[in-house]
């Protein structure tokens, strides 16, 4: 019965092309998104009052903004070229 605060990292994609993988990051309290980053977006997006802030303050970062859009590469395009081939092994 107490708050939950989380962010959830998720790769969207439909092949092995970077240009088709997408980078998304999620950030939730109390069930709520108050915050998203997208790498077809290039920066983060508020969607409550607080959210808004964090996105105007992250996205005049710009180093974490920078680590930000390297996502998708680093952890999206690494992971899903081993799960490509592991998927193909098994089919």
């Amino acid at each position: 019965d107490g708050f939950l605060n989380y962010d959830v990292a998720r790769c969207v994609f439909n092949s092995t092309d970077l240009k088709d993988i997408e980078y998304i990051r999620s950030y939730v309290y109390d069930k709520l998104e108050y915050i998203r980053f997208s790498s077809s977006v290039g920066k983060f997006v508020g969607y409550t009052e607080l959210g808004v802030k964090n996105a105007e303050r992250w996205n005049s970062d710009a180093g974490y903004l920078g680590q930000m859009k390297n996502e998708k590469e680093r952890f999206c395009k690494h992971n899903i070229d081993i799960d490509y081939q592991a998927a193909l092994t098994k089919s």
